[in-house]
């Protein structure tokens, strides 16, 4: 056979197959997403994102189906459920009233409950269930309770992860990727920090810009020394080689997320960038292959500095070894 008509051949069965494979993938069933806790500014943004018919790469497949209101008597969720179960409703998302209708029509889960309290009892049947499972922020209500997450988890061999949208953000990626800066041996973050009664004070808000300091600083924290006053919070960990990372909450101050990371070789402030897409991206990577993209150890030592965070203030702003707040929330997880 001449090249030219043997080049030609293999062009054509190359397109074929390509045509073959674009048409079995467009007539693939989408992932089933269902979401748990109606009652956050997360719920219309992740549905936009999800059920996108233009979505692409790890968003493209999926499609929330139904929706588990929940909800507390938290005024952050009391006082939202209603307006943003009728805003998901008015999509064609169907919505359910218990988590195990829920599970019967899905395949994964987005735990978007905003009082992290009730998420505990929540991921229990969804992870008993077997269903991959990604808890947005805070993990958990307490240490102990998102110790007991991570552990019923581990033990059902079900894939699970949290994050706050920040971590993935360009704006903290990019810093933490800038080779200019040699090693990043020091970090300082800042945003937003209002409390929320019933859960350690940086749960609720604190969590985003305590997330990019260890995305910054990576595990290893040893302890953390709190100073709080009607304007802000400061909190400062020193990590196993002596690098020191700091966040400060900013409350009566103007409120913008913000990072500097202290490298060998130069100092870099990040650039703006947070927005959801990139968390659900993230999301939508796990839910197809079972992979956290955060560790539940890295996740556990977050929460256990927030503790700690509480634990110093309580004690005069003196410092607190996050290993001897660990041992105890692990004693009070392995009663739940």
């Amino acid at each position: 056979m001449p090249h030219r008509a043997l080049a030609l051949l293999t062009l054509f069965a190359l397109a074929s197959l390509q045509a073959a494979q674009a048409q079995e993938k467009a007539a693939a069933p989408p992932i089933r997403i269902g979401m748990i806790g109606l009652d956050t500014s997360h719920v219309p943004a992740f549905a936009k994102l999800f059920n996108n018919p233009k979505a692409s790469g790890d968003l493209a497949g999926f499609k929330i189906v139904v929706g588990y209101p929940g909800g507390t008597d938290m005024p952050a969720s009391h006082d939202r459920v209603a307006k943003f179960t009728e805003g998901l409703r008015a999509t064609g998302v169907e919505i359910v009233d218990s988590i195990p209708k829920l599970l019967e029509k899905v395949d994964v889960v987005l735990l978007e409950s905003v009082d992290g309290r009730i998420h505990l009892q929540e991921a229990t049947p969804v992870i008993k269930a077997g269903k991959p499972l990604f808890i947005d922020k805070p993990v958990a209500g307490s240490l102990a309770d998102a110790i007991a997450i991570f552990d019923l988890a581990k033990q059902n061999h079900v894939p699970c992860f949290s994050s706050s949208s920040i971590r993935f953000g360009t704006g903290v990626q990019d810093l933490k990727k800038n080779a200019a800066l040699g090693q990043i041996i020091g970090a300082m973050t800042w945003g937003p920090c209002s409390y929320q009664e019933g859960t350690p004070d940086m749960f609720f808000y604190g969590v985003h810009g305590i997330e990019a300091l260890f995305t910054l600083m990576g595990t290893g924290c040893e302890s953390v020394t709190r100073t709080q006053t009607t304007d802000a919070d400061v909190l400062t960990g020193v990590w196993k080689d002596g690098h020191v990372g700091t966040y400060r909450g900013l409350r009566r101050s103007k409120e913008e997320f913000g990072a500097v990371a202290f490298g060998t070789d130069a100092i870099a402030q990040a650039g703006k960038g947070d927005a959801y897409e990139d968390l659900c991206r993230e999301v939508g990577k796990f839910f197809k292959t079972r992979v956290p993209p955060v560790s539940a150890e890295e996740t556990i030592e977050i929460f256990t500095f927030m503790e700690a965070a509480d634990e110093s203030n309580r004690q005069g702003g003196k410092p607190v070894a996050l290993k001897e707040v660990l041992a105890k929330a692990q004693a009070a997880a392995a009663k739940k």
